[in-house]
């Protein structure tokens, strides 16, 4: 059981209004939802403040919150939060709709106590508001970490910066839903909170907000199942090509199908290597495999060179050699 509670707040009585944070909660919802397959993933609860008729005041939230991470032993519990942060001596706070002076909020160090003291096997807590990244930290000074085994810490910011929006969107939410529908997935089509963080992380400039992330888990979890670039069945052949670490594949004009003008001379394509050369150049094309001496796939095979796996590929064909993929 996987369960996300996701909160977006556009709307507040004493403060000033905000505009893209419930449309970012639909977002993050939306992604959640369901895998890239169309199955179902997490069971999401979404609570959105568009205006006066419907907020999201602190009790509203801390009872949803202590619900999720206190309720039964999921997988996963994940929180998602867009809207105003506020900061003073005593700590951090996610201001909801009935915030009049910031420390009257939700406080941080509230929120990762839930999380710390839940049940669920795995915690997630994702923060797109201004000085979020002093979450997981000592309400007093911030440099205390304190994060139960299981918990990760995602935020748009850090504890002295401000989370930036562009186009009605928060940059940093934005940047994490382009992660979960592929662009932050491994080989075999996961995205775990390790490479969303590092997605947004390379997206961001160094004179931009700095995204924080803190964990203390033993393994990555997969927050969402996408298409991998290279189909399973194929990765797994791995091990087949390159039996041993360090091994090179020869390759000859027999794996190459086509033939340019003037390479008429050169032995006939033969079905079986030019299968396997097919599944080598989609190997090539997601860095598991690159020619040896020789500038393209195509030309090894031309003038019977040969390919090695990179770094990343022996990593596969160890995890494939090993049983673990």
């Amino acid at each position: 059981m996987r369960r996300a509670l996701i909160v977006g707040i556009d709307y507040y009585e004493g403060i000033s209004p905000l505009y893209g944070c419930v449309n970012d909660a639909h977002a993050v919802k939306a992604v959640l939802d369901r895998h890239a397959n169309g199955s179902v993933n997490f069971d999401v609860k979404l609570l959105a403040a568009n205006g006066p008729q419907q907020p999201v005041n602190r009790t509203t939230l801390r009872d949803a919150m202590q619900k999720l991470f206190s309720d039964g032993e999921p997988d996963i519990a994940l929180f998602y939060f867009a809207g105003h942060g506020y900061i003073e001596s005593a700590g951090g706070y996610l201001c909801c709709s009935d915030t009049q002076q910031g420390h009257d909020g939700l406080s941080l160090y509230e929120v990762v106590t839930f999380a710390n003291k839940s049940k669920a096997k795995n915690k997630v807590i994702i923060l797109d508001s201004c000085h979020s990244g002093i979450a997981g930290g000592a309400p007093v000074n911030g440099r205390i970490a304190e994060i139960s085994e299981g918990l990760t810490i995602l935020t748009a910011s850090s504890a002295e910066q401000y989370a930036s929006e562009n186009n009605g969107s928060g940059v940093f939410t934005t940047l994490m839903v382009d992660a979960l529908n592929g662009s932050a997935c491994n080989l075999v089509g996961e995205v775990t909170p390790g490479s969303v963080y590092a997605h947004i992380d390379q997206s961001l400039g160094a004179w931009e907000q700095r995204p924080i992330f803190k964990t203390n888990v033993n393994s990555f979890i997969s927050l969402r199942e996408v298409q991998p670039p290279i189909a399973l069945a194929e990765l797994q052949r791995l091990a087949e090509f390159f039996p041993t670490p360090g091994y090179v594949f020869p390759l000859d004009p027999s794996f190459e199908p086509k033939r340019n003008e003037g390479e008429e001379h050169h032995p006939v394509p033969d079905p079986d290597n030019t299968s396997r050369f097919a599944i080598l150049q989609r190997m090539n094309r997601v860095n598991l495999v690159v020619p040896v001496d020789a500038e393209h796939m195509y030309y090894a095979a031309m003038e019977s060179k040969s390919c090695r796996l990179t770094v990343l590929g022996e990593h596969y064909r160890s995890l494939v050699a090993r049983n673990r993929l």
